[in-house]
């Protein structure tokens, strides 16, 4: 992709804007307190373009001054305010430019890059639209005829060109052109679509404004959306006793010991429990269910679970994923574990996508190597928006 670093942005605002009305030419209304220019330079900053120049009418130099970004005086037409923009670069001449109007202050990054990875291999580039609605040839305010939509393109800015070529195509070109595409074909400059946008709107009437407006409005709403990202580990252990099975991650798996706790000793549904404790801050198991407390000698450990599981819930928080590991020699865990994912999941009350189980040996070594217990590792992530 070409370097952001030899790009020139050149947004074109020379005009009077006579169509919208109200007297201030419409690239200095305000928009959400902000006049428009200043939502347009601040759309290709976020593309990480920082190189721009703004072409501006004689009568505005005093508003250009307190944009933060240079300036040149443009002409009576766009084809010579370009051309003026074209020529003040040529001191230092970028490798590329980007022509935009200064009227389309909803441009997203991604059609600005679009047309910036374009250039890389194309002398030119401009994002469009296709033409979708049918097209009406009018008379007298009556339809005289349809014409062919097939491959026909709702033209938009930024239109990127190789400077050099660009500004040679200008300075040969006899006249004004509806915009910078036109002057690069005639000079034989093939040209690039890049996929456009229906945002990408241009401000002519004053319907146009409200509807920047909104799109403001909800876009400063989502971006005002702080996503709440918690993360949670838990660890347990218990050792084996005599008996004819364990329960594990809400399962029972029979084998020639069983585990001890003060509940039901599920080792795994312990770790995981407090992983989501955890990620809330809210202390472990011990915090909410005290072992001195009789009431849950024996308890079933799905109580603890769903317990943190709804805290969560009444927190704001939804459980993204969560992941258990358990450590043991034996018994095998691999022929369970996907009963244990759909228990937690049914308990947590998440699709059991979200949930994995997985064990691993210690290679013999340690307590669970000589099979004196088992150890449960576990991860939660929470997410609150």
């Amino acid at each position: 992709m070409t370097g952001k670093s030899d790009i020139a942005v050149i947004l074109v605002a020379a005009g009077r804007g006579s169509r919208m009305g109200g007297g201030v030419p419409k690239q200095w209304r305000m928009l959400n307190n902000h006049p428009v220019l200043a939502h347009t330079i601040d759309a290709f900053r976020a593309a990480g373009l920082e190189n721009i120049l703004l072409v501006t009418h004689e009568d505005d130099r005093e508003r250009a001054e307190t944009l933060g970004v240079p300036h040149v005086l443009g002409g009576s037409s766009r084809t010579q305010s370009v051309r003026a923009a074209l020529e003040a670069l040529s001191d230092t001449p970028p490798g590329k430019v980007l022509i935009h109007d200064g009227a389309r202050p909803l441009v997203e990054p991604e059609v600005i890059h679009g047309v910036v990875g374009a250039l890389a291999q194309h002398p030119a580039a401009a994002p469009a639209l296709p033409v979708t609605d049918a097209l009406w040839q009018g008379e007298n305010g009556h339809v005289a005829g349809l014409r062919d939509r097939d491959d026909l393109y709702r033209a938009q800015t930024p239109q990127g060109f190789d400077y050099a070529r660009l500004l040679a195509a200008y300075r040969s070109h006899p006249g004004d052109a509806a915009d910078d595409v036109a002057i690069a074909r005639a000079a034989g400059m093939p040209v690039w679509i890049t996929q456009g946008s229906e945002s990408n709107i241009k401000l002519t009437y004053p319907a146009d404004f409200e509807r920047a407006e909104r799109a403001l409005a909800e876009r400063q709403a989502i971006e005002g959306q702080t996503m709440d990202i918690r993360l949670g580990n838990g660890y347990d252990v218990h050792a084996f006793t005599e008996g004819d099975h364990v329960w594990l991650c809400g399962v029972k798996v029979p084998h020639s010991r069983a585990l001890l706790g003060h509940s039901d000793a599920d080792v795994g549904m312990h770790a995981l429990t407090d992983a989501i404790y955890g990620a809330m801050a809210e202390g472990d198991i011990g915090r909410h269910f005290p072992p001195s407390d009789p009431q849950w000698k024996g308890a079933e450990s799905h109580i603890f679970l769903r317990h943190a599981a709804e805290l969560a819930r009444s927190k704001g928080y939804a459980i993204a994923n969560c992941d258990v590991t358990l450590v043991c020699e034996r018994p095998k865990i691999g022929p369970h574990a996907n009963a244990m994912r759909d228990t937690l999941a049914q308990i947590m009350a998440v699709e059991v996508d979200r949930v994995s189980v997985k064990a691993t040996t210690s290679e013999r070594l340690g307590f669970t190597g000589r099979e004196e217990g088992i150890a449960a590792l576990a991860t939660a992530t929470l997410v609150r928006t």
